[in-house]
């Protein structure tokens, strides 16, 4: 088989063919290639062997369909899997072929009707707008019949007037003729009348056809002025109507209900009568009130204003807006029981949170800082009774008071814990004080029974100094000796909660509107402000809308103390509650209200009140006390702080304890005192007033950094509060004056005095007592009187210069400026030396 059999391959011309030549053949098993040179580059091409013999040509669309016209080395299983690969493929084809029809089908009757919807909204449209016309034709129609009808009243109104003129019948002509004309006078005046009503529409029409209102125009005013509203023209064709029918006819007064509160806008108070405000002002200078639109009115006399005009008035007050929270009393068959509420209160280190730990299987105390307690926190715990008891975990350390102080006040039962190795310490009797206060049982728990030095007995023994009587004592308060290392008196001490809320018999409803008070709060970086709610009355549902303190917000997310979100929290159950607008104060209480307008408002009214509270204090000064209140400031000298803690509760207590630093000559000044990061604003407040900036357990972000580096502001990071205490205290020590002590080191009487040339006058004398030194201070006694106090000038023994002379031995001295020396004048001397003072 050569070369030149069979067809030549496609694209490649023959040897004398311009785009190239074929150079030669070769062969690579049963392929042979064809190397055509183009005048670009040179290309192989591949040609089939079957091709020159011409079996190739031959073949059918339809594939190779035998044996003897398949190519040499193709098994039947090869030939048989290409063929149902063919067939595979032309019924994926047909099946493309199909689903695009139908798809191309079902667009098709898509578009169709989109188009006969829009063609029956289009017909809907117009039949509308038809409509519309005609009923503004017909009432258009019912215009001009009404018109016309009241000029033909117009018109026979004028003929009787001419009727006189022309009825005596037997008068002259000439009499008669003015009469004639009547008629045709009245026509032309309706005619002119008509015209000038033409001209004045057409007016009009130009005027609103000429475009936007220039300066030009609206300066000049008149008839080429703005042209007049649709209103306007209503109310000109109403009197017109009126005018023709018989009259204008007087409108009914309507009496209205005027709420008015303490002071209003006098613009305001015409807007709740309904009437006009040059109407109210003019009868406010009537009254002789010479006030604006724009000026506050008392309510005494905006009531006298209201009842002028013939309203009635209804007093309200700005507390109002707190009439929404519901104050509804539950009766007795809507309460359910509730899980008793426990607080746990104590001395600093007597093992509170160590106990607490115990009861819930927990370990809290070993996050803490320095292992003391430093926020509330609160948790739940399921006994295996299986009854749910709240706990409340206080602060111990002595500048908690307020948190100890919120602690009682939301709680059941205390349970007030001391440890069996100490004694009743400070914070233990203000818990005492505390739950005194607030009424609530008292469970004493004796902690620590399991170490060697433990004396229980003197615990109950010491307890008696302040009214607190154990059992044991025969006394009426239940007293347990609890361990939490061994977990020794655990069960005991849940027994006895468990009997005490039996006998409270604690209930509450929940089925109304959530009622709580705020344990914590705190400003978190990710989540924004977080409150701790102990849910007091009601369930607290998430997207509920609430107002608590000044701040309002609605519920986002509701979380246990377990970190598990959950979807309500009802009494009794401590919750973290997102979804506030700012951090409140701890101690606020929450409500929850219907909207969120109504709980806004509530939060404006408290923030204002707040803040003329805030503005108010010293208003009241008189000026002398202005004046001695300045000069006392110039003796003292101020420490400025800014204080940023991670919970409000936490700032509260930094700030009360920096308030106690300090006496008559020092104190610290907390400029401002927040919840979150260390921010720019609290660098540049620190920077112009000169303060440190403090940082309890929070740090600064990246630009309060850089500002602060740039600007030389100190910040300091403290998690523990007695090392900040111990800081400002040591720094506020530093503002106070070296104190001066004298010391005295001896006593020299004068026997003699000499004159000495070139020195003065000079005290020959005895020391009687101690020590005489010429770098000492001396004072000069004359009959028990200081009449010197200065320096010696000079201390000789015999003719000899000497630094000191002791007791009994005789000296010369002279004073620095002084020479009012007498016999019998007794000398003391004495030294000063400054001693550092510190802030107790």
């Amino acid at each position: 088989m050569s070369d030149n059999d069979g067809k030549k391959p496609l694209g490649v011309r023959g040897a004398g063919s311009r785009p190239g030549n074929v150079k030669q053949s070769f062969s690579h098993g049963r392929t042979k290639n064809v190397v055509v040179e183009t005048k670009r580059k040179r290309v192989v091409v591949p040609k089939p062997a079957a091709a020159a013999t011409g079996a190739a040509g031959s073949a059918t669309s339809s594939g190779i369909t035998s044996a003897s016209k398949r190519p040499a080395g193709i098994s039947d299983a090869e030939l048989e899997r290409r063929m149902k690969a063919l067939a595979a493929a032309r019924a994926r084809e047909a099946d493309d072929a199909a689903q695009r029809e139908a798809d191309e089908k079902a667009r098709e009757e898509e578009r169709n009707r989109r188009r006969e919807e829009a063609e029956a909204k289009e017909r809907e449209q117009r039949e509308a707008e038809e409509k519309a016309r005609a009923k503004v034709e017909e009432e258009e129609r019912q215009k001009r019949a009404t018109e016309q009808a009241a000029l033909k009243a117009a018109a026979s109104a004028v003929e009787p007037d001419a009727a006189p003129v022309a009825a005596p019948s037997r008068a002259p002509a000439s009499s008669r003729a003015p009469a004639s004309k009547v008629a045709p006078v009245a026509r032309k005046r309706e005619e002119d009348d008509q015209q000038t009503r033409r001209g004045k529409a057409r007016g009009t029409d130009d005027a609103r056809r000429s475009g936007k209102l220039t300066l030009n125009q609206a300066l000049a005013g008149g008839e080429g002025g703005r042209p007049k509203s649709m209103a306007a023209m209503k109310r000109k064709q109403e009197r017109a109507r009126q005018k023709a029918m018989g009259g204008l006819q007087e409108r009914e007064k309507i009496v209205r209900d005027v709420q008015l509160p303490e002071t209003i806008v006098v613009s305001e108070l015409a807007n709740r009568m309904a009437e006009r405000v040059g109407d109210v002002v003019k009868a406010l200078m009537q009254s002789g009130m010479m006030v604006t639109q724009n000026q506050s009115i008392d309510a005494d006399t905006a009531e006298l204003i209201i009842e002028e005009f013939g309203h009635r008035v209804v007093r309200v007050s700005d507390s109002d807006v707190e009439d929404v929270i519901d104050t509804i009393q539950d009766k007795p068959e809507d309460l359910t029981p509730r899980p008793p509420v426990i607080t746990i209160m104590g001395h600093v280190d007597h093992g509170k949170t160590s106990l607490l730990d115990a009861i819930r299987d927990a370990k809290v105390v070993a996050g803490e800082a320095g292992g003391i307690t430093q926020h509330i926190g609160a948790y739940q715990v399921k006994t295996d009774s299986g009854a749910m008891l709240t706990f409340l975990d206080t602060p111990g350390h002595a500048a908690f008071t307020s948190m100890r102080a919120r602690g009682a006040q939301v709680t059941d039962i205390v349970v007030l814990v001391v440890a069996a190795d100490d004694a009743v310490m400070p914070q233990t009797i203000e818990a005492i004080n505390h739950a005194k206060a607030a009424k609530v049982p008292m469970i004493v728990a004796i902690n620590k029974i399991d170490k060697y030095e433990a004396n229980p007995q003197k615990v109950r023994t010491d307890l008696l100094q302040h009214e607190v009587i154990v059992e044991q004592m025969s006394g009426d308060v239940q007293d347990v000796e609890v361990s939490a290392v061994t977990g020794q008196g655990l069960d005991e001490l849940l027994e006895a909660i468990a009997l005490q809320a039996e006998i409270l018999e604690l209930k509450a409803n929940p089925n109304r509107a959530a009622e709580g008070a705020v344990i914590e709060a705190q400003l978190d970086v990710g989540r924004g402000p977080v409150a701790t709610v102990l849910v007091k009355k009601g369930t607290l549902r998430q997207g509920d809308v609430f107002v608590v303190g000044e701040q309002y917000g609605r519920v986002r997310a509701l979380i246990n103390d377990r970190g598990e979100r959950i979807k309500e929290a009802g009494p009794s159950v401590p919750v973290e509650v997102l979804g506030l607008n700012g951090t409140p104060e701890a101690g606020d209480v929450l409500n929850v209200v219907e909207t969120e307008a109504q709980a806004r408002e509530i939060a404006e009214y408290r923030a204002n009140a707040s803040k003329e509270k805030r503005a108010a204090v010293g208003a009241g000064t008189t000026l002398e006390q202005l004046l001695a209140k300045a000069k006392e400031d110039e003796n003292v000298k101020e420490l400025p702080i800014v204080v940023k803690a991670d919970v409000q509760g936490s700032a509260e207590a930094i700030v009360q304890a920096m308030e106690k630093i300090g006496n008559s000559e020092v104190r610290v000044r907390v400029l401002h005192s927040g919840v979150g990061a260390i921010t720019e604003s609290d660098i540049g407040l620190a920077e112009a007033s000169g303060a440190p900036v403090f940082g309890f357990n929070v740090r600064a972000n990246a630009p309060a950094r850089n500002t602060a580096n740039q600007k030389g502001v100190e910040i300091r990071y403290y998690s523990v509060i007695y090392d900040l205490v111990d800081d400002v205290k040591a720094a506020a020590s530093g503002l106070l004056g070296n104190e001066i002590r004298e010391k005295f080191i001896g006593y020299a009487k004068i026997k003699e005095v000499f004159k000495v040339t070139g020195i003065g006058r000079v005290a020959g004398c005895l020391v009687t007592e101690g020590v005489a030194r010429r770098s000492s201070g001396v004072r000069l006694l004359r009959d028990d009187v200081v009449v010197h106090e200065g320096t010696l000038k000079t201390l000789k023994r015999f003719k000899d210069d000497v630094n000191e002379v002791q007791s009994g031995q005789e000296c010369g001295m002279a004073f620095e400026n002084y020479d009012d020396i007498r016999p019998d004048d007794v000398i003391e001397i004495f030294e000063r030396e400054e001693v550092v003072r510190t802030l107790a």
